[in-house]
């Protein structure tokens, strides 16, 4: 779990990044440690290698061989010398501080640098031990000439072996000194960047994630304190920002939904009321109009009371109409589902439509798009929201105008729709009035109910489709309905009631 959380990866790069860094500085000290311990030797083992010389040079001018192995073998006894050797320009040890040697060739490791012109070679003897290998050619004096014979110019080369186990050693300790620090400087980095992380970062964070799981069960009043200006502060304050306005869109959306449960009620209560009330007016309004109509008969062509009788038979049906669109608010039928040609239904309506005494000053605009697929929806629902709102576009243009009307297919809230365009050029409706055009019982017609648009939307909102209404002031109004297009007959909830 460490592993995966944010401050566990940072660590670990963190820990990776100051291994390598401090690692890399490490063995640079380490090398020039080595360097500079080699050159030491180095000098030693050439100070040494003056000081035989010297002490040689003496003893074979006389031409004294004995002094020379006693010196050689004196100066080899030294432990820090593994060896004290005078051998030809061939390779054969002509003396030697081990007196085993004399007469064998000399080791390839001392042969090397002079025939490569070397001064020293570091290698490692048969032991396992680090020797450095220092030779220094001798030249032929005046004084050499009786023993080594005109025209020599190297009569020997002297060689040292300077062990360097001590220099081993002191590399390995100063090594393991480099080694033990980096370790606890990058472990007391770590850990300290750790308590770092865990008290500014981490305790932080677990406090936000502790009060977001609080805002997420609903609690909207907790708040964050943030401890200064830096990033996790200010994320604190944005924080603390967000629930608050959380906390009041919560509060306007309560404000809200309680006044549509008071609309939804007082709604439920109108159309119960109005369902109840169109229902005793009708049954009355029927004897009467049944009444006056034998009246209206009895009188002959020219008797002035049938003109008033027809007005009141006029009236009458103005009241019937109202009452039925009373009963269908408050009480609306359930539609019968089927697949339809939202086209056909639109032809249809039209011909009904040009028998309006209205219609006949109208120019219609038909723009029909072809092999639109089938809505699922009742048919005479849809008729009917189509012929009312015709009509309401007819009657916005009193002194005659252009009625458009369009389909086409576009997208819908629950995907694919067909979308069809009642469009008018009338006055137009005012902004402020947009938003009451789907109240029940509003209304801007001298006559009418008001509940025309409201019976059109809760029609189309039972096809599973919805309604809106685009007006400019002087431009006209459109009218646009989607209807859903599925590709399945679904499940209404009557079809589930009669599975189950």
């Amino acid at each position: 779990m460490f592993f995966k959380s944010l401050i566990g990866r940072i660590l670990i790069i963190s820990f990776l990044l100051f291994m390598i860094a401090i690692g890399g500085v490490t063995l640079f000290h380490v090398h020039r440690e080595q360097a500079h311990i080699t050159e030491t030797s180095l000098r030693t083992a050439d100070l040494v290698l003056s000081v035989i010389e010297r002490s040689l040079r003496s003893s074979m001018s006389t031409g004294n061989s004995r002094d020379v192995q006693k010196i050689l073998e004196t100066v080899g006894s030294d432990p820090n010398l593994a060896g004290v050797r005078i051998f030809h320009p061939d390779g054969r040890v002509l003396k030697s501080s081990e007196p085993q040697e004399i007469g064998h060739r000399v080791n390839p490791e001392n042969f090397t640098p002079f025939l490569r012109g070397a001064g020293h070679n570091v290698f490692r003897d048969p032991t396992g031990k680090v020797v450095m290998a220092v030779v220094k050619p001798i030249y032929t004096e005046p004084s050499c000439t009786p023993c080594h014979g005109p025209g020599r110019r190297v009569v020997g080369v002297l060689n040292v072996d300077y062990s360097l186990v001590d220099m081993e050693s002191q590399l390995l300790e100063t090594s393991e000194l480099f080694g033990i620090s980096m370790l606890t400087i990058v472990l007391l980095l770590t850990g300290g960047m750790t308590l770092i992380f865990k008290r500014f970062v981490s305790q932080p964070l677990h406090t936000i994630s502790d009060k977001m799981a609080l805002v997420e069960d609903g609690e909207l009043n907790v708040r964050l304190e943030p401890q200064g200006q830096d990033e996790v502060s200010r994320l604190m304050i944005s924080f603390n920002s967000m629930v608050e306005r959380l906390r009041m869109a919560q509060a306007e959306i309560q404000q809200y939904h309680y006044k549509q449960m008071e609309r939804v009620d007082r709604l439920a209560s109108v159309g119960e009321m109005s369902a109840g009330i169109a229902h005793e007016i009708k049954n009355p309004l029927a004897g009467i109009s049944g009444a006056v109509t034998v009246l209206f008969d009895e009188f002959a062509e020219d008797d002035p009371r049938r003109e008033v009788v027809k007005k009141v038979l006029e009236q009458i049906a103005r009241l019937d109409k109202a009452a039925t669109d009373l009963l269908f608010f408050g009480r609306p039928g359930k539609p019968s589902f089927e697949y339809v040609d939202s086209n056909n239904v639109l032809k249809k309506t039209m011909f009904f439509v040009r028998q309006h005494p209205e219609a006949k000053k109208i120019s219609v605009v038909k723009e029909l798009t072809s092999d639109l697929p089938a809505v699922w929806v009742d048919a005479k629902q849809l008729q009917q929201v189509f012929f009312n709102l015709i009509i309401n576009a007819i009657q916005a243009m009193n002194e005659g105008g252009i009625l458009q009307l369009q389909t086409s297919l576009a997208e819908g809230l629950d995907g694919e729709a067909v979308l069809v365009l009642i469009g008018d050029s009338g006055p137009g409706i005012a902004p402020e009035l947009l938003d009451k055009i789907f109240t029940p019982f509003f209304t801007t017609k001298t006559q009418g109910t008001g509940l025309g648009l409201a019976i059109c939307r809760q029609l189309i909102e039972q096809q599973g489709g919805a309604i809106e209404i685009k007006s400019r002031v002087g431009e006209g109004t459109q009218v646009l309905i989607y209807l859903p297009v599925r590709k399945s007959e679904p499940d209404t909830k009557e079809d589930k009631r009669e599975k189950e």
